[in-house]
Formats: structure tokens, C-alpha cells, sequence
């Protein structure tokens, strides 16, 4: 009855099938480690910051360019505040409201983006503290630039002068007169009465849309595996049925002729 089983058409069928399953097994659990890698690199990031606040701040072009290594690191900094932005549409603590971002003119004559707090509500120059006057040293979390998009940060344009959606060397090249260091700072105190914006983790070590991508093709990769064993089942029944049916006659037409090579 299973002679069908040698047929080429069958050949075909289940050189398919034991070639499916591993491959789609092999994918499905690498997709499955870089879910685990992901979730690794996050738990790393968040250790790194947290340990970052008990670690001794070092001079900043000692940690350049920021990596994963160095994001969240204390570093210090010293210049002479220039111009300062906005940042709107940023939230702290389940509410809205905008960075406060200066500009340290150092003595190497490029600009650190210095983040000097949060404040709550719309952004306004009306209520915002102006910068210390004079010779500064400011010390804060090491942060890298920011992407527009990405991470809940705005690519929002058209905006208000005086602000700037990212905090980037990119965004803030056509607002200041002066180089700018592709890095920023966030201040370990919020000045002047600000409250000061935590360090963020490394870009891609979080748990972001694409760890989750990473997740649901782990899914569908070991599901396709079911798929191909069912489906073949599925036709070995059919086929089986299909040879008992011309064995007994029941089959009409040209059909019992097909089943009958097949079957031989």
C-alpha cells in the first residue's frame, strides 16, 4: 500500500520535508539567540548605568567616542556656556515637558551639548534659568547622539527657533556658530532648580521593537516546522485513501489508471 512512498513525485516530497525541518529548526534558534543576546545586552546596559553613578568622573576626551562601553560613564567637562535650546516633547516621570540644553564652549573650541535639567509643561524661553556665567565644570552621564525617530525621539520639524527636536551634532551643526562634539551630556544635579534627566542606556541594548521581531520570527520559524509535518501527514493520508479507494473499486474514471502507476 506505502509503494506510493517510492514514487519520484514522493522523493521529491520528502527530500522537502527532512531538509525543511533542521533548516527550519537552525533559524528559528538563531533567531531565538539573538532575542537572548538582546535581552543580555539590556541587562548589561541597565548594570552599567546604575553602576556608572558610584564610579569616579573621569575628563571627557578620555571616554570619546562614546561606545556601549562608555554611554552612561561620569565625565567632566569644563568651558563656558554658550548658546542654549530647548528639547520639547520629552517626558520624565509619566510627564511632559522639555530638556534644557546649553552649549560649553571648551577650551579644544568645539561645543559639549550639556542637557541642565527637565522642565515641566510646554517649552518656553520665558521661565527657563539662563546659564552660569563664566569659567564652569560640570559633571554628568556620557550620553551618545541621538537619532530622530528612534527611541521616542521626535524627527518633528519646522520648530520654534531657539529649539531642536534630537540632541545631535547633525541637528545642532545649522543652529550654533561652532563645532559640536557628537556627544552630549546629561547633568548629574539638574541646575538652577531643574530636575536632571537620567542617564539612558546604549543605543540598540534595549528591549526595542526589533528584540521582539527577533521573538515572533522565533515563532513562526519553529510554527512552519508543524506546518510541514502536518501538511505531510496530511497528504500520506490522502494518498493512502486514495490507494484503498482504487483497490476497492470505488474510484471512476481515469483516476484508478493514475493511482494504479503511482501505486506501481
Amino acid at each position: 500500500m506505502y509503494r506510493f512512498l517510492l514514487t519520484p513525485r514522493w522523493w521529491g516530497i520528502n527530500v522537502f520535508v527532512l531538509l525543511s525541518i533542521p533548516f527550519c529548526i537552525f533559524m528559528g534558534s538563531w533567531q531565538l539567540g539573538r532575542f537572548e543576546d538582546r535581552v543580555q545586552d539590556h541587562r548589561t546596559a541597565t548594570e552599567q548605568v546604575a553602576d556608572a553613578k558610584s564610579e569616579a568622573p573621569r575628563p571627557l576626551d578620555d571616554m570619546l567616542p562614546v561606545t556601549k562601553a562608555t554611554s552612561g560613564k561620569l565625565v567632566t567637562a569644563s568651558g563656558r556656556y554658550g548658546k542654549q535650546l530647548l528639547v520639547p516633547g520629552r517626558e520624565l516621570d509619566g510627564r511632559q515637558g522639555f530638556y534644557v540644553l546649553a552649549l560649553l564652549r571648551t577650551a579644544s573650541g568645539e561645543a559639549l551639548p550639556v542637557v541642565r535639567g527637565w522642565l515641566p509643561g510646554t517649552a518656553g524661553t520665558a521661565r527657563v534659568p539662563a546659564p552660569p556665567a563664566g569659567e564652569v565644570t560640570v559633571t554628568g552621564a556620557l550620553q551618545a547622539s541621538e537619532t530622530p525617530g528612534d527611541n521616542g525621539v521626535s524627527a518633528q520639524g519646522g520648530l520654534p527657533a531657539g529649539q531642536t527636536a534630537a540632541i545631535s551634532a547633525a541637528s545642532l551643526v545649522n543652529l550654533v556658530p561652532y563645532d559640536v562634539y557628537d556627544a552630549w551630556v546629561t547633568l548629574s544635579k539638574g541646575d538652577a532648580g531643574m530636575k536632571a534627566v537620567p542617564a539612558a542606556a546604549p543605543p540598540d541594548s534595549g528591549l526595542d521593537l526589533k528584540a521582539f521581531q527577533n521573538l515572533g520570527y522565533t515563532a513562526e520559524w519553529f510554527a512552519f516546522v508543524g506546518f510541514v509535518i502536518f501538511m505531510w501527514f496530511r497528504l500520506l493520508r490522502r494518498e493512502v485513501e486514495s490507494v484503498r479507494d482504487a483497490e476497492l473499486g470505488l474510484v471512476t474514471g481515469e483516476e484508478p489508471v493514475a493511482v494504479d502507476a503511482a501505486a506501481k
